[in-house]
């Protein structure tokens, strides 16, 4: 009775270890659906999988989509009932749901937005008439309505749609013509006006690879197949840039997040990816920080925030856009955003009677009829992807890592906008602080100026370019992590050897943050100003299980947060 007794015990035991390897293979979002219904997952696998992998999944009753062999996994449509046994398969990793992705955009006069890039005269920036290289805008599609012409013939050199059941690759939604329009508007229906309204890098070649729907929404499947496009047809359209103005809530570490993936094999690929950090910055469960959106908490790619430029050329007026998301990112604390650049009511190419046109026709501008205002950090990505197509117009033998540390080493160090409190002498840039408002709601909202809000630093394109000569060293330009001393309260940057800015003096953290965000290797939090004087209890909000393992993560990006910009 007793070889019985424990016999049940071990294979209790044995059972409890299989229960618990299968449940960590699955997403838990996977794990307690109706096992009557179905689900579409992407399974990560250990090896690039292969028809025999696919038949395994189809004998479950699954049926396939597409394969995503740069990531070696796949996108199926799986009973729940077989998702226990699936993940009990040695070969698979994991399995994600397919995660539900939207624009990063909000319905919002910014005329001409070059001067508050450094600059007020675009053609001080060298002559780019004739750019070769090709930006892949992975969005709602882009519809050419002549500024995106040269001559007779449309820049958009490819377009393909990636939306389930909609082979068009028009732009229903009215936000992938507005970010390609920042990217490489030429001017062309503003010309002779009172104002010339033109992109950052004016001949650049686009190449229209549309995943939003008319809706603004997505998963992660078609944006994964996009960037998987994008990779393939690099060498035909010298695809150098990839614009992600989009996201989704975090999910888990990006290690495991299959569009985190996604956008790292773009990177190794040779192709600069810009991605939107999101805009949950005014989450008040931790004061917005830890709310940047995925992929943009990969540290590879090159994730950018939103300034408010407020409707003027002059630079020393400019703030922070409180719905910016802040950093460190949830799960890997990684110090995000990189960089900051306008977003906030920005004016670019109208699609004629998209949704958002249709929704919102008070944001056509009225003496510019082609011209439509945004706001978010969907509109202040283009900005940085057109600033790195004129670096790699420059020198195209830049990499993906030389590019990113050469605009974060450029950015504007100084807010001069931001004010210290109470008139007080401020120690640091991070104690600073600016104040904006909702002019719906007319709620106020505070932005302080530390590396979790503001990166880097702010986007100047003539800093950049006129940088030459310098190259950084250092094998990659990963964003570094933080990590927290519970017992000092001490917030450190994590760096390698192999980081551009962890192993090189004329490369370090003190050039690439600016040494009033830094001091030493600790990064200054301002705690007292930031947090209010319990600043342990606020750290609390961020560093405690609640948030940063995610189990009550901030909402997804809210897509009319502001449906005019804020003051």
């Amino acid at each position: 009775m007793r070889h019985v007794t424990r016999f049940i015990f071990i294979f209790v035991i044995l059972a409890g270890l299989a229960l618990a390897q299968h449940r960590s293979r699955l997403a838990p979002e996977l794990q307690e659906l109706d096992p009557s219904t179905t689900v579409d997952v992407i399974i990560q696998y250990n090896r690039t999988p292969s028809d025999f992998s696919h038949s395994l999944v189809e004998g479950r009753g699954g049926r396939r989509h597409r394969t995503f062999e740069s990531i070696k996994s796949a996108h199926y449509t799986v009973p729940v009932s077989a998702l226990a046994d699936l993940a009990n398969d040695p070969d698979i990793a994991f399995i994600h749901p397919d995660r539900a992705v939207q624009a990063t955009g909000t319905a919002t006069p910014d005329y001409g937005w070059m001067g508050v890039l450094g600059v007020t005269n675009p053609h001080a920036w060298g002559n780019h008439d004739e750019i070769g290289v090709g930006v892949a805008v992975i969005d709602s599609g882009i519809n050419d309505a002549g500024e995106l012409s040269r001559g007779k013939s449309s820049r958009i050199v490819y377009s393909r749609s990636f939306v389930p059941g909609d082979s068009s690759t028009a732009d229903a939604y009215g936000h992938g013509t507005h970010v390609a329009g920042i990217v490489g508007g030429d001017g062309s229906s503003s010309s002779g006006g009172s104002y010339v309204v033109r992109g950052i890098a004016p001949s650049v070649r686009l190449i229209n690879l549309r995943v939003l729907n008319q809706y603004g929404a997505s998963t992660d499947s078609s944006v994964i197949a996009a960037i998987q496009q994008a990779i393939s047809l690099k060498n035909t359209y010298n695809i150098r840039v990839i614009n992600l103005s989009l996201g989704r809530p975090v999910a888990g570490s990006y290690v495991t997040d299959p569009l985190c993936q996604a956008v790292e094999a773009a990177w190794n690929a040779g192709i600069v990816v810009v991605v939107a950090a999101g805009n949950d910055g005014r989450y008040t469960g931790t004061q917005g920080y830890g709310t940047i959106s995925a992929p943009g908490n990969d540290p590879y790619v090159i994730t950018v925030g939103a300034m408010n430029t407020m409707a003027t050329l002059d630079r020393s007026d400019d703030k922070m856009a409180s719905y910016s998301a802040k950093g460190p990112t949830l799960f890997d604390h990684i110090v995000k955003p990189d960089l900051v650049a306008p977003g906030n009511r920005v004016l670019s190419i109208l699609a004629v009677k998209s949704e958002l046109s249709s929704l919102f026709p008070q944001n056509i501008v009225t003496m510019l009829s082609k011209y439509f205002q945004l706001s978010g950090t969907s509109m202040a990505a283009p900005m940085v992807s057109g600033a790195v197509t004129l670096l790699l117009d420059q020198n195209s033998s830049l990499t993906p890592d030389q590019v990113k540390a050469k605009l974060m080493r450029s950015a504007d160090k100084i807010f001069m906008a931001a004010t210290c409190p109470s008139g007080q002498t401020c120690a640091t840039q991070a104690s600073k602080k600016t104040t904006a408002v909702d002019p719906q709601t007319l709620q106020s909202y505070t932005s302080y100026y530390d590396m979790f809000t503001v990166g880097a630093g702010y986007l100047n394109v003539a800093n950049a370019l006129a940088d030459e000569t310098s190259v950084p060293s250092g094998k990659s330009s990963l964003s570094p992590s933080v990590s927290l001393n519970a017992s000092t309260g001490a917030v450190t940057l994590v760096t390698g050897s192999s980081v551009t800015w962890g192993s090189s003096v004329t490369w370090g953290t003190s050039v690439i943050w600016g040494t009033n965000t830094l001091s030493g290797s600790s990064v200054t939090w301002g705690t007292s100003v930031i947090w209010g004087t319990n600043s342990a209890s606020a750290q609390s909000v961020i560093w405690g299980t609640s948030v940063i393992w995610g189990t009550s993560a901030p909402c997804a990006d809210n897509l009319f947060l502001s449906l005019v910009g804020e003051q």
